[in-house]
């Protein structure tokens, strides 16, 4: 893979929360979610990822790859057009 969509960065800058804020367990957290399976897995954290972006998506973030390697360095990618952000995720309030 030459390029990809490095879903941190993507979350970070669609709900507009700091880089201190896209921890995997972070991430899951604010949009309600809970992490399901071991942690550290592989397989777990990446369907645990897929999850998150399918709710980016429903939420109406445009997902595009801003990652790529060019002569063996790591470069980010910027896109001409600038995207609409939606307000940062909220925990779901729950009646009692």
């Amino acid at each position: 893979a030459k390029s990809w969509i490095n879903i941190r960065k993507s979350y970070g800058n669609f709900y507009k929360v700091p880089r201190n804020q896209t921890k995997l367990t972070i991430m899951l957290e604010k949009l309600g979610m809970n992490y399901d399976g071991r942690p550290h897995s592989g397989l777990d954290d990446s369907k645990n990822i897929a999850r998150i972006a399918i709710r980016m998506l429903q939420d109406g973030c445009e997902l595009r790859v801003n990652e790529r390697m060019h002569a063996g360095q790591l470069m980010t990618v910027s896109s001409s057009t600038p995207l609409e952000g939606a307000p940062a995720p909220q925990m779901p309030r729950y009646r009692n």
